[in-house]
């Protein structure tokens, strides 16, 4: 019986090409886009998880509190100072924790000169994460003793930055200072470390006359100790060292847990905004489907009155409507998902290619793509109901005089 309704049903949606294409237009499109955005949303978010724990879960994050990146203040009651580091360095469950200062500088290579971002770090040994900071593709880190060498990111040296490449043993200017380049570091995608340059911080210190300032600190905590809780001690003794009041501090101290879930809040409400707009398409292809199926009915009224002379029941005209409302949207589904999935895998490709990092990947789940499918049949399903239910209503003797 139910095969019977499938096929009677499929041949009533051939019989109509051009209408039930124009109809399944609205459903393909917002499946389409909808998978898209979905499968992309959650391969950045699994990148994005996967740098985090990267960073690891024992590290926390110490920054003012300003608009612009780290290092941006210039205003001495905001910024954090070595006094801080020390403050920090002394507190219990503290391992060990090192600051990095990063400022806006000229750079000079071939007599042309650039404004980016100079970051002064740490030697390599004593770097938290060792060198995880970065992943050198050419050369090597900056180790102890390498006072004027610097490490370049990715898009100095292989985007048109300059006009002429940077490349390992050339020699750069910031501030009129010499640095030979020692190491390139991998393209990640994310334009402040793929445009940085990365020297030591005591020689950036010396040049900008910075004294004591740092712009950002990163603390690791021992084995055994709570994140979460060193991380408040952490909050407490800094805000008593600096003389600031509990919900006024000029700092943030997180944990790169609170860091990914803060993250993870604001780029779900993102995706949550761009699906519901997507999803408005999907409302507009079942006022689609309904129309039609309304439609369907004016033209099928003296047949709908010979199936209902010869026997068929109300449930019958009934379920005979849903069918084809239903594989409306579930072809609108199917064809949906082929177009998202192309979508979604085509952002992959274009990204990968114009920024040369694997950041941005689809994740096109079993779940996203079921999900999609039976979500398009109940929209269509329910958008035939109305139509449905007028049709199985309808007299036989009134259908059959219907012209």
């Amino acid at each position: 019986m139910i095969k019977d309704f499938f096929l009677i049903s499929l041949k009533n949606l051939k019989r109509r090409g051009l209408r039930s294409w124009l109809t399944m237009l609205g459903i393909f499109i917002g499946i389409a886009a909808v998978v898209a955005l979905i499968s992309l949303g959650q391969g950045l978010q699994g990148a994005i998880n996967a740098q985090f724990e990267q960073l690891g879960k024992d590290k926390i994050v110490i920054q003012t509190k300003t608009m612009g990146p780290p290092g941006s203040t210039t205003s001495r009651n905001l910024m954090l100072t070595t006094k801080d580091l020390d403050t920090i360095r002394n507190v219990m469950g503290v391992d060990k924790a090192e600051g990095l200062l990063i400022k806006n500088g000229p750079l000079e290579f071939k007599t042309e000169l650039k404004i980016t971002f100079v970051v002064g770090l740490p030697y390599a040994k004593d770097r938290l994460g060792g060198s995880d900071l970065f992943q050198i593709i050419q050369g090597s880190d900056i180790k102890e003793g390498d006072k004027f060498k610097a490490i370049i990111g990715n898009n100095l040296a292989f985007s048109d930055f300059f006009k002429k490449q940077i490349k390992v043993g050339d020699t750069i200017k910031i501030e009129n200072v010499e640095f030979k380049v020692t190491g390139i570091t991998k393209k990640t995608g994310n334009p402040f470390d793929d445009n940085a340059v990365f020297i030591p911080k005591e020689i950036l210190k010396e040049m900008l006359n910075t004294g004591d300032e740092e712009s950002e600190i990163i603390a690791k905590t021992q084995a055994g100790f709570d994140p979460a809780t060193v991380a408040k001690d952490i909050e407490r003794k800094l805000r008593k060292e600096r003389g600031e009041k509990e919900d006024q501090e000029t700092f943030s101290v997180q944990t790169s847990d609170q860091l990914l879930q803060s993250f993870s809040t604001i780029f779900g409400i993102v995706q949550a905004v761009l699906v519901g707009i997507a999803a408005i398409s999907l409302l507009v292809g079942g006022v689609g489907i309904m129309n039609t199926m309304y439609t369907s009915v004016l033209e099928r009224t003296k047949e709908i009155g010979i199936m209902k002379a010869i026997g068929a029941k109300n449930s019958d005209i009934l379920t005979l409507f849903l069918f084809e409302s239903g594989l409306l949207g579930t072809f609108g589904g199917l064809i949906g998902i082929a177009i998202g999935i192309g979508l979604a895998k085509g952002a992959q490709y274009i990204t990968s290619a114009a920024l040369g990092s694997d950041l941005l990947q689809a994740s096109l789940s079993p779940l996203i793509i079921f999900g999609a499918l039976a979500f398009s049949f109940v929209i269509g399903s329910l958008s035939g109901i109305l139509p449905a239910l007028q049709a199985s209503h309808l007299k036989p003797v009134d259908a059959l005089r219907y012209e």
